[in-house]
């Protein structure tokens, strides 16, 4: 099978490492890519082409699938999925794995997720939707500021504003609506209750049908240690997480995925894909904070290292509706990803910083370094993003695990480099 993949993160390297490993692939293509993704090579030795068209450029994407005859296209981010980007290649034929726009509103819309999870008793937070300010502040002096303020839209995993008393929800009220912060993404909003617990991710692939849910993970979506500073689209993760035994996780996912996929058939919502919801596990059980309609980032890196099913059968099996056929199987190991990223991340930062230890790195036992944002410079890998290394490493147990990841993070050096040194210690 000729095999695109879109996208250019840590993210969609993970995807390509991971399908390039299957024997059916014979050809594979990423748009753009980025400098490690470049380097990886199917199991046939065959490199693997990155071809410079943007992941939101439709028209040439199509274009290209179809000059190229691809069997089946994989898209990463969330905005060619909000875009409809599966709606325009199954008009014209073409096979493509990810949700159609209609189901992407999951991501794409917290306004609709809010109101669908309220209509099918998915249990959230208590929660309003507004596109007027004074009545946003009203609400959110209900909740005596304590909540979480919300763009409605798309916005890089940055679109959420915590607040602890009403000054700071006023702030943040007026960041998003007024001052259009995230622009046309802060057009409405959504102010949840804060929820207090441990939040985690979980993921479950879809055909429409049936929901196959896998083991837990959790994200650190702040830039700093302990949780401080500014959200960012996440600086580490690890898998799996002490927080749920496998009978917790089955009921999770039921009292979750059950009227979900009740609600989609309700609705006529077809989804075929990765459906993400970050859940918070409060005194009162486990709460969806939101839904993500695409594979979270730095997520895919550990749970990819962890399966060990061929990943291409299993999106063929997501497409056509055959995900019942397969039962997952994962790594007993556990994993864990520190985000290595330019100083400034997630505020201003500059690029083409050159990047070393990445050979000495990589050749450390059970690591695996992906990159997000890099690119080549002649010779030189440079820094080409805000996140730029998924450092990815994996042992026996969650601490061995945790020690390969940071022993391969100080073999990396670039100038400004920035690293959270606490990910995976709320499970230790």
């Amino acid at each position: 099978m000729k095999i695109l993949v879109i996208g250019s993160g840590g993210r969609e390297h993970a995807l390509v490492w991971k399908l390039a490993q299957s024997r059916h692939v014979t050809q594979m293509w990423c748009t753009p890519g980025n400098a490690g993704i470049s380097e990886e090579r199917l199991a046939s030795g065959e490199p693997i082409s990155c071809v410079n068209i943007g992941a939101e450029d439709l028209p040439r994407l199509l274009a290209f699938a179809q000059e190229k005859k691809a069997d089946l296209t994989v898209v990463g981010p969330d905005n060619p999925l909000a875009l409809g980007i599966v709606d325009l290649f199954q008009q014209h034929g073409l096979r493509i794995w990810g949700p159609n726009r209609k189901a992407a509103q999951f991501e794409s819309s917290k306004v609709f997720s809010q109101n669908f999870m309220e209509k099918y008793g998915i249990p959230t937070a208590r929660a309003g939707t507004f596109s007027d300010a004074a009545k946003a502040r009203a609400f959110a002096a209900s909740l005596n500021g304590y909540c979480a303020v919300k763009a409605d839209g798309l916005a890089l995993g940055k679109g959420v504003l915590l607040s602890r008393s009403q000054s700071e929800a006023d702030r943040a009220i007026d960041e998003i609506l007024v001052s259009k912060a995230f622009g046309s993404a802060g057009a409405n909003i959504v102010i949840q209750e804060l929820l207090e617990g441990t939040e985690i991710s979980l993921h479950a692939l879809c055909d429409g049908k049936t929901a196959k849910l896998f083991p837990t993970a959790q994200d650190h979506k702040r830039a700093l240690e302990g949780d401080q500073g500014l959200n960012t689209g996440g600086m580490g993760t690890y898998s799996p997480t002490p927080f749920l035994n496998e009978s917790q996780l089955a009921a999770v996912g039921r009292a979750i995925l059950d009227p979900w996929l009740a609600g989609c058939a309700a609705e006529g919502i077809d989804f075929h894909g990765i459906i993400y919801p970050g859940i918070m596990l409060t005194p009162a059980g486990p709460k969806v904070l939101e839904f993500n309609a695409r594979f979270g980032d730095p997520e895919t890196q550990v749970y990819l290292t962890r399966l060990e099913n061929d990943l291409l059968e299993l999106l063929d099996a997501s497409v056509s509706g055959t995900l019942h056929k397969f039962e997952m199987k994962w790594n007993p190991m556990s994993s864990v990803c520190v985000v290595m990223a330019s100083g400034g991340y997630p505020g201003s930062y500059a690029k083409g910083t050159a990047i070393s230890g990445l050979e000495a790195a990589n050749g450390l036992p059970h690591t695996k370094v992906f990159h997000a944002g890099t690119a080549r410079s002649g010779k030189q890998i440079v820094t080409n993003g805000g996140r730029v290394l998924g450092v990815t490493a994996m042992g026996t147990d969650l601490k061995s695990a945790q020690a390969a990841a940071y022993a391969a993070v100080e073999q990396i050096h670039f100038e400004g480099a920035q690293f959270r040194r606490d990910i995976a210690r709320k499970a230790l």
